[in-house]
């Protein structure tokens, strides 16, 4: 994936954002979950490719993540269901399209850390784990220089 492109209209020196306008300048200064968002939308063991296509028609949703019960079992993006190789098909599991690899990340990790290694690896979106179970999704904003948070997500659902 190529590097995200930083907004520098959004820049606040060197740091990202996190929650209500909090930044984080240096590591140590936050985690990653205190960044996250707790309720992230979740599909579950048993969606198909197509109702994955039909959960990525939001143009704000980066990942879907397919979950039993909470124990996470694949991050599949966009990306992922242009594959010549879908041998299932459109009915087949989506779980088997995606992957937990470079997908993942511990919600006691240095947000800093993190969001320097998201934006150098063009990476938006990563599922929060802990002993195997979701417990959120870190979502870069497009701008690079932030992340969205619970509140954001609720209040554009509700502008639509």
């Amino acid at each position: 994936m190529p590097p995200i492109q930083i907004d520098e209209s959004t820049t606040h020196g060197d740091a990202v954002e996190f929650g209500g306008g909090r930044l984080a300048r240096a590591p140590g200064e936050a985690t990653v979950a205190d960044a996250m968002v707790q309720r992230p939308k979740l599909l579950p063991s048993t969606a198909t490719v197509l109702d994955v296509r039909d959960f990525f028609r939001d143009d704000h949703v980066h990942a879907a993540l397919v979950v039993d019960g909470d124990r996470l079992l694949a991050v599949i993006e966009p990306d992922d269901l242009e594959s010549d190789d879908l041998e299932a098909g459109e009915d087949g599991p989506a779980r088997a399209m995606g992957t937990l690899l470079g997908r993942t990340v511990a919600p006691y990790a240095d947000l800093w850390t993190i969001w320097r290694w998201m934006t150098s690896n063009g990476r938006r979106r990563m599922a929060v784990i802990e002993d195997g179970r979701c417990v959120g999704l870190l979502c870069l904003k497009r701008s690079g220089r932030g992340f969205c948070s619970d509140a954001g997500v609720r209040a554009r659902a509700l502008a639509r």
